[in-house]
This record gives structure tokens, sequence and C-alpha cells, in this order.
């Protein structure tokens, strides 16, 4: 019997309401997503995906329609409980890598395991293992402005990693970054997806797109296409990710 979809969009609409005008940014969106799976979610400006991601992030509610995640229907949970559930099952990574720019590495990652109030020795064993995981417990110490760009984004990839959250929700992660410092990140990526974790990743970029094994392109708050097929192998590339730092 196959497993239930982890992410699973039932005929989910998004309208906004600007006074007396109506912003339908997403209509009748029925999508699921498995555990492990690798998805792109790819469109112009204005299709949707944003939004799309949002309510896969637990950043909204839709208007109408259900949003089950791991079989639990988010829109009848209550703030603090999506707030839990966010710091439970969901890691975000974001195209400005967001780090606070005085603040070791390691201190950086150790973020969410602060706000949840985990002991000290606990939180730092596990960001080390976080940053291990993406490449870079040797540069534990240094400061966002002491590492590359691709440096900081698995930086930024670790912190998101270190809750251990069943989904990774990336929003054009490689829109700072070279192309080759790019295609490492991907390679990070597939083996996250390898490793059991669902990455769902928004990109423009249909060079990057071809790295997941799951493309789904949206259109004027719409789905139109959703393809399942081979992914581009990416090769992963030396921790230093080929830049100079500043």
């Amino acid at each position: 019997m196959d497993a239930p979809p982890l992410l699973q969009l039932e005929d989910v609409s998004k309208v906004y309401r600007m006074g007396d005008v109506e912003l339908h940014a997403l209509r009748g969106v029925r999508l699921a997503i498995g555990r492990g799976e690798f998805t792109a979610i790819m469109g112009a400006s204005g299709s949707g995906k944003s939004t799309l991601m949002n309510l896969l992030g637990c950043l909204d509610r839709p208007t109408s329609g259900r949003y089950l995640l791991d079989g639990e229907e988010v829109s009848r949970l209550s703030g603090d409980q999506l707030a839990a559930l966010r710091n439970r099952t969901l890691g975000f990574v974001f195209q400005n890598f967001n780090l606070l720019s005085r603040t070791s590495a390691l201190e950086n990652v150790e973020l969410p395991l602060l706000y949840a109030g985990t002991p000290a020795a606990a939180r730092r064993a596990r960001a080390r293992e976080a940053l291990a995981r993406v490449g870079l417990d040797d540069r534990r110490d240094h400061h966002p402005n002491q590492m590359s760009g691709g440096q900081q984004q698995r930086v930024a990839i670790a912190r998101a990693l270190v809750n251990r959250p069943r989904v990774l929700l990336a929003d054009e992660p490689t829109g700072n970054l070279d192309s080759r410092t790019s295609v490492g990140v991907m390679a990070l990526f597939q083996e996250l997806g390898a490793s059991g974790i669902t990455v769902v990743l928004v990109t423009h970029e249909p060079d990057i797109a071809e790295y997941a094994a799951r493309v789904v392109v949206m259109r004027d708050g719409r789905i139109r296409a959703d393809e399942r097929r081979a992914p581009r192998r990416a090769e992963a590339s030396p921790p230093d990710d080929g830049e100079v730092g500043p």
C-alpha cells in the first residue's frame, strides 16, 4: 500500500482583498508531494508560486480548500499550533541568507534551537552536526563576512536542518550564487532528498529546476504542468565552493 502524501493541497484557493478589489492568487490547486520527493515549482512573477510556497510553509492559510501536512489539516490549527508545527516539521532557506553578521556560523545555526529552549550543550552538538552535514564544520567559528556566498548559503541550509525537519522549503536559494556554486547547492539538496527529506524548491531558472525529480509549473494561480522525470545529477563542489570570500 502506498504511503499517503506528506504535503497535500485539495482544491486550494487564495484570494487577497484590497478594498473592493479581489486578487485570486491561487485557483483550485490540487497537489500531493510524497516523502523524500524533490520538487521544483516554477512560474513567472504573479503566477502564484510564492503564494503556494507560503501556504506549504504554514505562513498563510487558504481562503478555501484544504491543506494537509502529514495528514493534519493545517487550516484548523491556531497560531501557536502552526508555529509549533513549523518548528518540528519545516525548514526554510531563502535567496538572501539572512545570517546575523556579527555571529559565528555555529551560533547562526544554533538560533532555532535557542528559540526552542534547547539546553546549550545539546544545542551546540546539533548545530555542529548540521554544519558537518553541509561540509562546513571546519568553518563553524567563521563569521558571514569571512565566508563566500556559497558557504553562507550552506550555513543557512544547516540552520534550516538543525531542527531535523521532514520538509525543506527553499525560495530561490541560488538567486545570489554563481552557476558553479548553484550546482553545489543542488547536489546538497539531492543528497537531502535521498536521505528522506522532502525538498520543495521555488525557482525561475529552468537549468536549476532540471536537478529536481519533479517540476510543477504555475500560471495565473493554477498548475499548468506537473512532470516527473529523471533529474540531472549535480556534482558536489568543494566546501569553499570555488569562491573567494570578501
